[in-house]
């Protein structure tokens, strides 16, 4: 429902995407992984259409980014790593545009916001300024905006930031419930206890390109381990990298 094949992204000289090949089934929660300037969010943004590719090919269930982008954002939802929404919106006129900007009106979508609202428990708020709602507050707004025209895909880029932990709870049903009725996710996370929880497979990305791909046993082999929570198998893929930075940090030798 989501693939990706062969995707460059320049910034003049700068290559921050060189070639990565992706897919994610319905059915599926597939996280991306990598560090800093990994190249993910560029990734993620060039899938929904945000930006242009310098190559490759992106389809959104079955339908190509480029040359049907309106049909490919009808069927996804987005939710960016940084937010933003119309302050002067209420939390439900925030709803019903995102769901109107799809093309989805009347009381489908009437019934849609009263069960997202809920689910948040979002209901109390939904005739405040969106400026009122608290970060956490405004987190769950967008997921719900994400959600409210019925998408088929999910691209969620740091879906935990500001959540607290029964909400975060309460997410990880939401996509497995997602996935489960047949939709397919790619999520962007720094937080990998909640990837390896949720995820079927996984990404992991490192300088624009695609340096290993699988389950978590998959992973494991392919970082040459036996054993191991995300992180572990995640350090080992990327590299020492931080153990020698640390070492030049704290002695100044660059040799360290």
């Amino acid at each position: 429902m989501i693939r990706v094949e062969g995707l460059v992204k320049k910034y003049g000289e700068f290559v921050a995407v060189d070639g990565v090949d992706l897919a994610v089934g319905s059915g599926e929660i597939v996280g991306l992984l990598g560090p800093n300037g990994a190249g993910k969010t560029t990734t993620l943004r060039v899938i929904v259409g945000i930006l242009e590719a310098d190559d490759g090919r992106v389809e959104v269930d079955g339908h190509d980014v480029s040359s049907q982008p309106l049909d490919a954002k009808r069927r996804l939802g987005f939710v960016p790593d940084r937010p933003f929404v119309y302050e002067k919106l209420t939390g439900e006129e925030l709803l019903r545009f995102s769901a109107g900007l799809r093309g989805r009106v009347g009381p489908e979508v009437d019934r849609r916001i009263d069960e997202l609202l809920e689910l948040w428990d979002l209901g109390p708020w939904r005739d405040e300024l969106v400026e009122s709602y608290s970060h956490g507050m405004r987190q769950k707004l967008i997921l719900s905006s994400a959600l409210v025209h019925g998408p088929s895909t999910l691209v969620i880029d740091e879906p935990m930031v500001g959540l607290d932990p029964a909400a975060a709870r309460l997410l990880k049903r939401l996509l497995r419930q997602f996935a489960d009725q047949g939709g397919a996710a790619l999520i962007s996370t720094h937080t990998l206890e909640f990837a390896e929880a949720l995820c079927d497979r996984l990404e992991v990305i490192r300088s624009g390109t695609i340096l290993a791909s699988g389950t978590m046993e998959e992973l494991r082999r392919q970082a040459a381990t036996e054993s191991g929570d995300l992180e572990e198998v995640f350090l080992r893929l990327v590299g020492g990298i931080e153990e020698r930075r640390i070492a030049r940090a704290l002695t100044g030798d660059p040799r360290a």
